[in-house]
């Protein structure tokens, strides 16, 4: 597939891998830019367009999860993956609540990076996020990117509204993680190994026990994938 030539800030404070991410992106068709101090690549990411942000998430002066949040607050459309050395469970979440559309744990193979940056770049378009759904005295609003009953209000991300919306269309039929990495985050590759679409899963049933206690929702059927669980 053809790439255009998309613009892609690279934020990394360790030379070797800055350099290799440079040359793999360059190579792929992309237009990288490299920063090696969280500082600067804060202020690089909020001056200039960038149509991917690729953060470390040790860096010097601000760290990666502190870019993502500010950045996102700016910029709430902007492509962010965030890389972790660590692979923690609570490095991965806290990558998601600073509001990072993906993570890759180092190290990580050539392909999988590649399949994550194709996969936030393709992503816009494929689901109307703008809808609204009315689910279990839940309405979500995919404008104001909200979740609330009569009582309460919380804030979703706009992946966890294309979540509901895509499990909302499919409500018939249990929905596999690979259709889920597929169409929701346009992975090419949807066989990758990942956790991704657990931890959103995770993060979306907290909100939905907040709102409405601990009916999830969103049920797991084992070893097959989820489906939304509504009353008749």
């Amino acid at each position: 597939m053809q790439k255009t030539k998309a613009r892609i800030l690279v934020v990394e404070d360790d030379r070797a891998i800055l350099n290799g991410l440079l040359d793999v992106l360059a190579f792929n068709g992309y237009d990288p830019i490299g920063i090696e101090d969280g500082a600067a690549g804060l202020e690089t990411a909020l001056k200039e367009k960038f149509d991917l942000i690729v953060l470390d998430v040790m860096l010097p002066h601000v760290d990666g999860f502190t870019i993502c949040g500010r950045v996102r607050k700016a910029k709430p459309a902007q492509g962010i993956i965030i890389m972790t050395a660590k692979g923690s469970e609570d490095d991965i979440v806290s990558g998601f609540k600073s509001g990072a559309d993906d993570y890759i744990c180092k190290p990580f193979s050539l392909r999988e990076l590649m399949v994550r940056v194709e996969a936030v770049l393709r992503r816009s378009g494929k689901l109307t996020g703008d809808e609204q759904l009315n689910l279990q005295g839940i309405n979500f609003d995919g404008t104001n990117l909200t979740a609330s009953t009569a009582q309460n209000t919380i804030e979703i991300t706009r992946r966890e509204m294309d979540i509901m919306i895509y499990l909302h269309h499919h409500r018939d039929r249990i929905v596999p993680k690979k259709d889920l990495l597929r169409d929701v985050w346009d992975y090419a590759d949807a066989d990758i190994e990942t956790r991704t679409v657990d931890i959103h899963i995770l993060k979306l049933r907290k909100k939905i026990a907040a709102l409405i206690g601990e009916n999830h929702l969103i049920g797991t059927v084992r070893g097959e994938g989820y489906r939304l669980e509504l009353d008749e």
